[in-house]
Order: structure tokens, then sequence, then C-alpha cells
């Protein structure tokens, strides 16, 4: 049998074709998913379990077996009732349709569930080989809507999925491309047929719309530093690949490049760490004793949790905070982590009302995120706003110095991250831990508190959050005293 061309492998294909003929003839070379990709994966298949319920009366097909997800599909359609999961083949083009709604006397419309927040020029792709598979197969199709998040949601009791959801008519979106569907489809089936993998360059379809999971095989061959990993370089990026330019250090002296790109260039060419010492000790005298170092880790799941939030809002469920009272003092630890599935924001903000005081710096690293999570929390808890508006006065960004290239290390590349700038400082990193970043924190603790970990399992988790929370804020100590040392 001929292989098919199903709908996610039609997307696969316009991004690039290599993918798409990996997938169907060498998918040991595809690594799976990892634990941010499966999170995302896991994230729209519950928004689309909601999506139903927008369709009263709708009938659920069985989708594990190919087949009779086709046969099944194909006896429902005489009920005209709506249809979730519905497969439709014609040929060797298949598709399988997020809800399919009857309308009229023989029209059905399609509605395609996305989890994202606005609509999209690869999700308009999508609907439009549905539309191009259901007509081949003789189904009359009136108009084709995107249903995704309205982020303006507010939760308050159970789900409502009227207001969940926007539903949008991109019909004409949807005709606008299907002029060149047949081409395209007959294009990317002869790829699946050949038994030659087709040459591919690399480009930006690697990173768009989605990045390629085969991105470290076919770039493999750049070098370290290599001119991707130019700050705020994306203008110059491909453009210099073109030249024959690979890395950082060879591009030459005539192309213009910003203050903050000569100083990578200049510390890849020498090995050199780059240190402007006055601007250092100018962010140093910013900071007033006792110092407060302080971290967040949030979840944002698509559906709400709480009574109160908003889509995808970013809920804390732990901190970290490091107290400094002066200057060569040991620092003391206090932190929080949720137990139970009760909303922790009132104990978080009792906590931090208790612990922060009234003076000294509050030092947080990309403080523009912990702020945001203040504010939201003080929104829905508004007897907290005086205080709160003396707490922004006093927080302090440990970012700025490394942002600005005040500290510059080339084994950062293009980022400023935290994850990179510690070990660059320091020497300290994050590799033994079993938590190892903010999104792994947040789905690992989802797992524990809504999913069916073991006791065991929660009791390891926990640890791990208790202590890579700790490691933000001890390592913000760390960089401090380190910055400290190299501006004397």
């Amino acid at each position: 049998m001929a292989p098919l061309l199903s709908k996610s492998k039609y997307l696969t294909g316009l991004q690039c074709p290599k993918y798409l003929w990996t997938q169907i003839h060498e998918p040991e070379r595809i690594p799976e998913p990892d634990a941010v990709t499966q999170y995302i994966f896991d994230q729209g298949h519950v928004v689309g379990e909601y999506a139903k319920k927008l369709f009263p009366g709708g009938i659920d097909i069985p989708h594990d077996g190919f087949m009779d997800n086709i046969a099944t599909t194909k006896k429902l359609l005489a009920e005209r009732k709506p249809l979730f999961e519905a497969g439709i083949l014609y040929g060797n083009i298949y598709s399988r349709l997020d809800i399919l709604n009857p309308v009229g006397q023989d029209e059905w419309d399609i509605i395609e569930i996305k989890s994202g927040t606005s609509v999209k020029e690869v999700y308009i792709d999508d609907v439009s080989f549905q539309k191009f598979c259901c007509e081949k197969a003789g189904l009359k199709i009136r108009t084709c809507k995107l249903g995704f998040i309205n982020k303006q949601y507010v939760k308050n009791g159970e789900i409502d999925p009227r207001e969940l959801f926007i539903l949008e008519d991109v019909s004409t979106q949807v005709e606008e491309i299907s002029g060149g569907m047949e081409d395209r489809v007959s294009d990317l089936l002869e790829v699946i047929s050949n038994k030659a993998c087709p040459e591919m360059t690399i480009g930006q379809h690697c990173l768009a719309p989605y990045e390629c999971p085969l991105r470290a095989e076919c770039w493999g061959f750049l070098p370290e530093n290599s001119v991707f990993d130019l700050r705020g370089g994306k203008t110059k990026q491909f453009p210099l690949y073109e030249q024959g330019i690979l890395s950082i250090k060879d591009i030459p002296d005539d192309i213009p490049l910003s203050r903050q790109q000569q100083i990578q260039k200049e510390c890849v060419m020498t090995g050199n760490v780059h240190v402007e010492k006055e601007e250092i000790r100018q962010f140093l005298n910013k900071l007033e004793y006792p110092l407060y170092y302080l971290d967040f880790e949030t979840v944002g799941p698509a559906i709400p949790i709480y009574d109160g939030t908003r889509p995808y809002q970013d809920m804390p469920f732990q901190f970290s905070l490091h107290v400094v009272e002066t200057d060569g003092s040991e620092p003391v630890h206090h932190s929080f982590l949720a137990e139970g599935i009760e909303d922790p924001s009132p104990q978080i903000l009792r906590d931090l009302q208790r612990l922060l005081g009234s003076e000294g710096s509050i030092i947080a690293y990309n403080s523009g995120f912990e702020e945001g999570v203040l504010n939201e929390l003080v929104e829905a808890f508004p007897e907290y706003m005086s205080w709160l508006g003396g707490i922004l006065t006093r927080v302090v960004d440990l970012l700025f110095p490394f942002t600005n290239f005040h500290y510059y290390s080339a084994s950062q590349k293009d980022t400023a991250s935290l994850k990179k700038v510690l070990p660059a400082v320091t020497g300290r990193d994050y590799e033994e831990m079993g938590i190892g970043a903010g999104m792994d924190a947040s789905i690992a603790y989802g797992r524990i508190m809504y999913g069916n970990a073991t006791e065991d399992e929660i009791a390891k988790v926990r640890a791990d959050l208790l202590k890579y929370c700790k490691l933000d804020t001890e390592g913000m100590i760390w960089v401090v005293d380190k910055l400290k040392e190299l501006s004397d």
C-alpha cells in the first residue's frame, strides 16, 4: 500500500520535504518529543475535550483503529449529528477532523480546535487540507472555522466552553490558498513515494512554523559560536551563512555589527571574558541592604484551574527567597511549595508580606516576570494593592548587567539567561538537577498535583522542586558576589 498523506504529514511537508520523507521512511531518526513538546500536545487534548461540549449530542468516534475510524465515520455521516474525530479517506490522502458539524440538508461545517489564542497561518493550511480531503470524498463544506482560546475568559465556577472559546470563520482565508492545493498535495505524494531523501539546505523553514525535530542533525555541521548564535542578529544570520561565513569569529570587519555583536566577536576570537567594571559598580551601588533574592515557579495551563484566573495566566505555586541582611552576612533561606489543590495565592501573599519587610532591594532575574506574577496576584486580592506599590519600587533586575553586555562570556552564546550566566560567571550549573528549567518545574508540578503520581513520585518531585527553586535564588547571590569581585 502506498504511503498515506495525512493532515499532519501535509503540514510537515509544507515546512520541509526532507522532514516529511524521514517521517515516512526513516522514522527512527526523529527524536521522541521532549517533555515540553509532549506537554503542549497534552494541553491540546484537554482543550479539545472541552470544545466538544460546544456541540451537545455530538458523537465521539474512536480513533485508535485507523480503518475502524474511517468505517464508523462513513456510517455515522448519515445520522447528521456533530462528529468528533471523524476520519475521511480519499485515495491516499487522509484527514481526521476535530469537529464536523451538520448544517442544512446536506452541508457540513469544519471546526478545527486549537489551544492557541489567535489565528495563525499554519492553522489555515491545516483547515484547507481538511476541506480538500472532505470535498474529494464527496462532502459539501459550507464554512470552515477555527476555535481558539479566549485569553480574556475568567473562570468562575465550572468552565463555560461558550466563553472559553472564540469560533472564527476562516472560510475566506481557506479559499484564498486552496487554489494550489491540488499541486501541493501531488508534489508531497511524490516526495513520500520516492526512495531517495530530498536534499535540503538549512533555512528559515527549520524554525517556523515550528522548530523541526531534525534541526540538531541538519545543523550539526555548524561550529561552536556560529553566526546563528549572534545576539539580536536574526536579520544577519542567514545572509552571513549564505555568504559562506559560519563562525562569528570569521565575520569580516567591513560588515557592521552592533556594540553587543562586536563584543561577542571579540570574545569568541580571543577566548577572553568581557567585563565593564565601572558599569558593574554602578549597578551594584543601586543595591540596598537587606537584599531579598526572589524567584517564583508558576503554572499557566490553557484551562484555568482557579476561580478568578484566565487561560495561560502564570499562577505561582512556589517561591524561593534568600535574605542577606548585611554585606558579608550569611543568607537565610525561606521557601514555599503548595500542597493540595487549593489556590495557594493567599498563602503566598501572606508569606511575602511578612518576609519582604519594608526596605531593602528585592532582586530578581528578569524581574518583569516576578513583577507580572505579583501584579496578577494582587489583581485577585486587591487588599494587597498598597503593599504591592511599595514592593515594586524596590525591585532590581539582575539581568541588567548581562543583557547590556557589561559582562559577557562566549559560553553564553546569544543569551543572558540565568541558566547560561550562572556557569559563565561562577562555574556552577544545573546539570545534576532532577529539574533544571522553569518549564520542567511547571510540568512536574502539574503531574503530581493533577495527575496519577504515586506517593514516592510526589515526594521525589517535591524534593527536586525545592532544590531547583532554591538554586535559582542562591545562584543569584553567587552571581552578585562574583560581580563584586570583578568590579574591584
